[in-house]
């Protein structure tokens, strides 16, 4: 089953992106958003058995958005992130092809 990797669990509906896979939390509530070593661990931890079908979903702190999606991109040279539309989430895929 493809997975949803949610960056930051604050207490909003995310029901829709079920959908998509089961949800993951990374982190839930506050977060120490400044210690940047401290996020990589706890999330490439988490990232460990993701596969490249699987998905990460926007939320929370940006800083925290930007180390999980490095970590998905680095991982698997693409990205699947899954937006909110106000209404509900879509999915938008970045493909890295050859050297950057």
């Amino acid at each position: 089953m493809k997975k949803v990797f949610v960056i930051n669990d604050s207490g909003h509906d995310m029901s829709d992106a079920q959908r998509y896979g089961e949800l993951v939390v990374l982190t839930a509530g506050e977060i120490k958003k400044y210690h940047l070593t401290w996020l990589y661990r706890k999330f490439i931890e988490r990232f460990e058995g993701c596969s490249q079908d699987d998905y990460i979903l926007i939320s929370g702190p940006v800083v925290a958005n930007c180390v999980a999606c490095s970590i998905f991109a680095v991982k698997h040279k693409r990205l699947n992130l899954l937006l909110f539309t106000g209404e509900k989430y879509i999915l938008k895929n970045l493909l890295f092809k050859g050297e950057l």
